[in-house]
């Protein structure tokens, strides 16, 4: 069973748009995490989108510089589910999108680095057409 499963993604027009789940069901989840997206386009380098820091109750957020305003990070510990509300979506938001778990672990600036994590889904497809 994959620790994290990822859905939501589909196909929309610029502008529109999507939330993505991210269900943490394959390892034991804690409430104190570093959970973050991903996302990766053909030819394009895997880059960090978005990280949520629940280790103390602040629930800190990260952004990168491409998505702020536009996307929000969430998380439902109730659930253990982790979600990505995407809005105004652009073309270049097209990529293939993933969940990551660091558990027991605080964000900080690492959140965008791939090592950080431990736990990675197995991604969910976006597509944003003009």
């Amino acid at each position: 069973q994959a620790p994290l499963v990822e859905s939501g993604g589909g196909s929309v027009q610029a502008g529109g748009s999507l939330r993505l789940s991210c269900a943490a069901s394959g390892y034991t989840y804690t409430i104190r995490n570093c959970m973050g997206w991903f996302r990766q386009a053909p030819g394009k380098e895997r880059e960090g989108v978005a990280a949520i820091d629940t280790y103390s109750d602040l629930r800190w957020t990260y952004y990168a510089d491409s998505v702020k305003g536009r996307f929000t990070i969430s998380q439902d510990n109730g659930k253990n589910t982790v979600y990505l509300q995407m809005n105004s979506l652009k073309p270049e938001d097209t990529a293939m999108y993933y969940c990551a778990a660091a558990p027991g672990a605080r964000c900080g600036d690492r959140w965008v680095r791939s090592g950080t994590y431990n736990y990675w889904g197995q991604g969910t497809q976006v597509t944003v057409s003009s």
